[in-house]
């Protein structure tokens, strides 16, 4: 097998086991004899009074599926929201055991087009909020949340407008604000997020499920925390507008929501009824993909299940680490080209600030290695983009672009190079199967890449600043390096993975 397809088996290893429902059935079992109760991570619910569903998020439609099958008649009733085309893109890769069962007690809505929030989106956040208004207090409501979920749960405060806080969302993601930073903003103008949804389900036992998608699994972030007291207050929320100099253009609709708001985070004991369990995550993902590349006699090394920055920054860092590799391989490790690369390795690290991530082990375990075994590097998180110009893409095809860009550079900075006597495949991509408003999750690049580019009229920078990857990588040899798998139906942030073994000498 080459190092593309090694890749690609690797990533789909690492989305294949955060599928909603094997993760969904390790976390909950139904007892229905005698007196029948939920049981979660060893926690038992009494189900005294109707047990009812809701969710909203990328993965939810396959959670849902699952969590139907092991309530069966117990469910009283359900309602999801899920992005728009899920259950023919699922119906078409075969994927039916994520689709709902025949006369489901659960209602599907589809929407938030491009995963922005919009009227169906908002149909569906209403419904949700109708059926949480008329619980009991001998009720249970089984929350499934996933990455995606603030696009599909929106519920502005009024006299907030959807348009205005889909455009201010808009805005703060172009000036490149991390996905904390959005959800904080989002909270902050929504009804049912904050912890919105659970005040709303009170005094009902609300039991979340929820997939990760975000760096470090905060709950309060997490689809922006409907069933999790926030921990940031309305001055959280000004600073980074200040932050990206959005505060004095503000709708009046958004003033008045956030002059009213109160000045403190809601105290968590308000949440006594609530039960939150992170049931997948990034690093999960990336422990099956490291343990595939082993069985595949790698050397692997995961940096972090954090990943996190500006595209151009992490790129380098990946392109410092490819170059420390191949140093190595070419028995360079410990001269001056590698102190140099080490040096630079070791100063972005401090300027990306990335948990999880030890540059000084990853150093330590890259010393040494000879040309005899291939190198496995992964990583997984969520960078950012901070755009520039209006082309076409998403932060793991610029990130791959970005990369191969950086190697190409530093492999015609120098004629004898040690990236020329090495294979490199990089792969970045979306575990949900969507990179952006396109139909990739990412792309695979390496050093040959821009020059392959090049011998058909294409110049990879100018398309960099345009932000115009998907372009670019779908026209460079009609899309061979478009990483395309199809929503996924799970959602646990990005996965790169970075493959490299010595060319055999003729």
């Amino acid at each position: 097998m080459s190092l593309r397809e090694h890749a690609l088996a690797l990533f789909r290893s690492a989305v294949g086991t955060v599928r909603p429902a094997p993760m969904l059935r390790r976390a909950v079992t139904l007892q229905a004899d005698g007196h029948p109760r939920l049981l979660v991570k060893g926690r038992a619910f009494p189900l005294e009074g109707n047990l009812y569903l809701v969710g909203f998020g990328k993965a939810v439609l396959g959670m849902a599926a699952a969590a139907e099958d092991i309530l069966g008649e117990h469910l009283a009733r359900g309602i999801v929201s899920v992005p728009l085309g899920i259950q023919e893109s699922l119906r078409r890769a075969g994927m039916r055991d994520m689709l709902p069962r025949p006369h489901s007690r659960i209602e599907v809505i589809e929407g938030a087009k491009n995963n922005l929030p919009d009227q169906e989106a908002l149909r569906g956040a209403n419904a949700i909020r109708e059926l949480a208004e008329g619980l009991a207090a001998n009720d249970l409501l089984l929350v499934l949340i996933s990455g995606g979920g603030s696009a599909l749960l929106p519920a502005p405060t009024p006299p907030v407008q959807l348009e205005e806080k889909e455009k201010l969302t808009k805005m703060l993601a172009s000036r490149g604000a991390a996905i904390q930073e959005l959800n904080t903003v989002r909270k902050a103008l929504s009804l049912l997020k904050g912890g919105g949804l659970a005040r709303l389900a009170y005094p009902a036992q609300v039991v979340s499920l929820i997939l990760s998608d975000v760096i470090g699994d905060p709950l309060d972030i997490i689809a922006s925390g409907p069933t999790a007291a926030s921990s940031h207050s309305v001055q959280d929320c000004l600073r980074i507008l200040d932050k990206y100099e959005l505060l004095t253009s503000l709708p009046k609709s958004v003033e008045a929501v956030l002059s009213s708001s109160p000045a403190s985070p809601t105290a968590p004991e308000d949440y006594s009824h609530v039960f939150n369990v992170i049931i997948g995550s990034n690093a999960l993902a990336l422990d099956e993909a490291k343990r595939q590349a082993e069985d595949l006699g790698y050397m692997t090394l995961v940096l972090s299940a954090a990943i996190c920055g500006e595209v151009s920054r992490v790129s380098a860092l990946y392109c410092q680490l490819i170059q420390l590799v191949c140093l190595a391989f070419a028995g360079l490790g410990d001269g001056p080209l590698s102190e140099e690369a080490r040096a630079k390795l070791l100063q972005l690290a401090a300027e990306l600030e990335i948990p999880g991530l030890n540059p000084a082990e990853a150093l330590q375990a890259l010393r040494g290695l000879g040309p005899d075994r291939a190198v496995c590097i992964l990583a997984g998180g969520e960078t950012t983009v901070r755009l520039q110009g209006s082309g076409k893409g998403g932060r793991n095809q610029e990130l791959a672009l970005r990369v191969g860009l950086g190697l190409h550079r530093a492999r015609a900075a120098e004629a004898g190079s040690p990236l020329r006597s090495c294979e490199i495949v990089f792969l970045s991509g979306g575990t949900d199967g969507q990179d952006g408003p396109t139909a990739a999750a990412g792309a695979f690049s390496g050093p040959e890449l821009v020059e392959e580019a090049r011998r058909e009229g294409l110049d990879a920078e100018a398309f960099l600043s345009n932000n115009d990857s998907y372009t670019f990588f779908s026209q460079v040899q009609r899309g061979h390096h478009l990483l395309v798998t199809g929503l996924t139906g799970t959602n646990v942030m990005d996965i790169q993975a970075i493959l490299i073994r010595a060319k055999e000498r003729s």
